[in-house]
């Protein structure tokens, strides 16, 4: 009896074959997406594409957006939005720049300060979010827009422009930069560190999310926050703390872009929410939360890398950037459907074979 079940257990397990289980993966639309739109600019351009210098020129923007693209998605799996992120990238940078450059601090002690203001604003956002009852989308569209007034007109007041310079020459301005975005010279091409930075944050945001408790909590809350308050998960403890980490992330962004550009700019980051947004949906992050990946939103930014560095390079008008945008997110939802239908079958198949076993 016990072999004949065996026996069922093995040919149900065997009907799950390569490709679905390829399907089943949550990075793998992005993947696929990466693979054809590289394909797609080898043909319409080799001559600038296949190249070192190529590779070099999509990843450096790519790493940025990458590393708000991975905390984006955390946030996302856990059920929530936040659209001050991209602004929050220009007022840590403002915050660190006017400290350093009017009120003669050292850049280091205005980066640490920024931080603070970051993990406050983050923490706010999550608490509203929680205590009022309100969507993300508007708390945080709230935040977008204070944030956006308050870094033109706070530093209008002080500089009387909405521009801060002469960060290069604050104290401790050339150790800054050699820790958050100095250069690397490898094959004769400079790489930016924030490389490094970007494939650092998404191994341990993957290690976090895929193998630790945490990363459990937070897929559970962004299934089901009340499901997963009644089995014992501080789901509002998780919620707050991935506000924060968003926050976190674009002070870590907002340094990065001073310190290389050695100014700061009022109008820095706005807009760019949406586009982390979409690289985390490209990725595989549902917009209902409770699944994704943060792998696949490090592709999602890849992919975006290469489609504002292609279109250039092909020669064809970049207007139809933005059109670009709509199709991807379109067909990002689609495939992450999909997806989601084959990994939740293959689930309930290997589900229904340990019951019979036992």
């Amino acid at each position: 009896m016990t072999t004949t079940t065996s026996s069922k257990a093995d040919e149900r397990l065997a009907q799950v074959g390569f490709f679905r289980g390829l399907f089943s993966r949550v990075e793998i639309g992005a993947l696929i997406g990466a693979v054809v739109l590289w394909l797609l600019f080898a043909v319409a351009t080799p001559e600038n594409w296949i190249s070192i210098t190529a590779v070099s020129r999509i990843l450096d923007p790519a790493s940025t957006w990458g590393i708000m693209a991975v905390a984006v998605a955390l946030l996302m799996i856990g059920g929530e939005f936040d659209l001050s992120t991209g602004v929050m990238t220009g007022t840590t940078g403002l915050v660190a720049g006017l400290l350093a450059t009017r009120a003669g601090w050292p850049l280091w002690l205005g980066i640490l300060v920024a931080l603070v203001f970051a993990l406050i604003v983050g923490y706010l956002n999550g608490l509203m979010v929680i205590k009022t009852g309100l969507p993300s989308f508007i708390v945080t569209l709230a935040t977008f827009f204070i944030l956006r007034g308050a870094n033109v007109g706070v530093t209008r007041l002080v500089t009387e422009q909405v521009y801060v310079g002469g960060i290069d020459k604050a104290t401790g301005f050339e150790s800054a930069r050699a820790f958050f975005s100095t250069g690397i010279t490898l094959f004769g091409i400079e790489w930016r560190s924030s490389i490094i930075w970007w494939v650092a944050i998404t191994i341990i945001a993957s290690w976090v999310l895929l193998r630790t408790k945490v990363g459990s909590w937070i897929f559970a809350v962004g299934g089901d926050a009340s499901a997963a308050r009644n089995v014992g998960v501080p789901a509002n403890r998780v919620k707050i703390g991935l506000f924060m980490t968003t926050a976190a992330a674009a002070w870590l962004v907002g340094t990065m872009n001073i310190v290389r550009l050695r100014s700061a700019v009022g109008s820095q980051g706005i807009g760019n929410e949406f586009y982390y947004i979409i690289m985390a949906t490209v990725g595989g992050c549902l917009l209902t939360g409770g699944y994704g990946s943060v792998v696949g939103a490090s592709i999602g930014a890849v992919i975006f890398a290469m489609a504002f560095t292609g279109i250039p390079f092909a020669g064809w008008d970049t207007d139809w950037f933005y059109s670009f945008l709509g199709v991807m997110l379109l067909a990002a939802v689609l495939v992450n459907n999909y997806t989601r239908k084959r990994a939740t079958e293959m689930s309930a198949a290997a589900a229904k074979v340990r019951t019979e076993e036992e």
